[in-house]
């Protein structure tokens, strides 16, 4: 890894930021301020973390639905545990056929809302990353159809590209509204952005 990539990181605001209020990952900061906008995450909610490791918005999940609600992380790799019994983390795969009924099997409900900032093991290559990200984003929502309950938020990320939009128009067929967000935590240069989607709407609609 270039060394000059490592001091760019090491000194960047976010990173040094979360490495001071002990939190796992940078990336922690970007579901705080897209909540702080849109208020989709409320005390004593039931959250499910798609993609969570290393655990940095299990950690912001879990200040915002607080020691009555509960959160659920979910990542191929094991995810350092968390002290608080509100809070559990499972490893898992979103291919997974069983994967739905697995996660709903440690929740206490169906959840208020799902959140995925999965990535996938980038290539360089942007039409094939922006590809696997939509793909990856996919089944997310296919999860999320399964699990979450009738009016229910769901805020996923994406890479900007040809595929997005019909994504995002398969996402507003199941839900009231769709926004697109860009935190400030996000890197100005990244083509990475969010997609915020709520209401649930019930299947006879």
């Amino acid at each position: 890894m270039p060394k000059a990539w490592i001091r760019e990181r090491k000194n960047e605001f976010y990173y040094k930021k979360a490495k001071a209020e002990n939190y796992r990952s940078r990336a922690t900061y970007k579901l705080v301020q897209a909540n702080e906008k849109y208020g989709f995450i409320k005390l004593r909610d039931v959250v499910v973390d798609l993609g969570a490791a290393p655990g940095g918005w299990i950690q912001a999940a879990r200040k915002m639905t607080g020691r009555h609600g509960f959160v659920l992380g979910v990542d191929l790799k094991p995810i350092e545990p968390f002290p608080q019994n509100y809070v559990r983390t499972i490893v898992g795969d979103l291919t997974d056929p069983e994967i739905a009924e697995q996660i709903l099997s440690f929740l206490p409900r169906k959840p208020d809302t799902v959140i995925s900032d999965a990535a996938p093991n980038v290539t360089g290559v942007w039409e094939v990353d922006h590809a696997l990200q939509i793909d990856l984003a996919s089944k997310a929502l296919d999860v999320v159809l399964q699990i979450l309950r009738p009016n229910g938020s769901f805020f996923v990320k994406l890479f900007q590209g040809d595929l997005m939009n019909e994504f995002v128009q398969t996402v507003k067929g199941h839900f009231d509204e769709v926004k697109f967000v860009k935190p400030a935590a996000s890197r100005a240069k990244s083509s990475e952005m969010y997609l915020l989607a709520l209401g649930l709407k019930t299947k006879l609609e």
